[in-house]
């Protein structure tokens, strides 16, 4: 089971799911320093701000870490909870939960995976350029870029409230 949060619930959530498998996804150069993050044996930072398009002095989400996010959840089991989080757990946590979502969980399209993010995360407002790389990666043709225009931006917040997702 996936596991998105806000990093506000990250120590939280650590705790309460026992997760074997974090993704941070945060603007800074460092992975968070948590009580509870040597409790987590397998660890994926990824370091990007939270824009679509390329900016001056900003780091833009990328095709290569869209790939490490993959390679990483490839060497998960599915059984043993992962936890993903960003900075507010609205965007770029959520993106990267439908990309993964995609790539395996076979019984559920492009546009249910997106539905199913939007019921049990009304925040969500996935990032659109790791949307679009994921895509890109698993040749989808647009559909993950369609199925996440269709559910539209998600309610205004200041932070997610932590979810699960898809089990698969």
């Amino acid at each position: 089971m996936l596991y998105v949060c806000p990093a506000s619930h990250l120590e939280r959530m650590l705790k309460a799911t026992g997760a074997r498998h974090m993704i941070s996804l945060t603007s800074s150069g460092e992975p968070p320093a948590l009580d509870q993050i040597d409790t987590v044996p397998k660890r994926l930072h990824l370091a990007m701000h939270d824009i679509t398009d390329q900016r001056p002095g900003l780091i833009a989400p990328a095709l290569d870490q869209v790939e490490q996010l993959l390679d990483f959840a490839r060497d998960w089991d599915w059984r043993s909870p992962m936890v993903v989080h960003c900075h507010a757990g609205i965007s770029r946590s959520t993106a990267a939960a439908y990309v993964i979502a995609n790539a395996f969980v076979r019984e559920m399209d492009e546009f249910a995976l997106a539905r199913m993010l939007r019921e049990r995360a009304p925040s969500a407002t996935p990032n659109r350029r790791i949307v679009a790389l994921g895509d890109r990666l698993l040749e989808r043709e647009g559909r993950m870029i369609r199925a996440i225009h269709e559910i539209g931006r998600g309610a205004e917040a200041f932070a997610g409230e932590p979810f699960h997702y898809p089990a698969r």
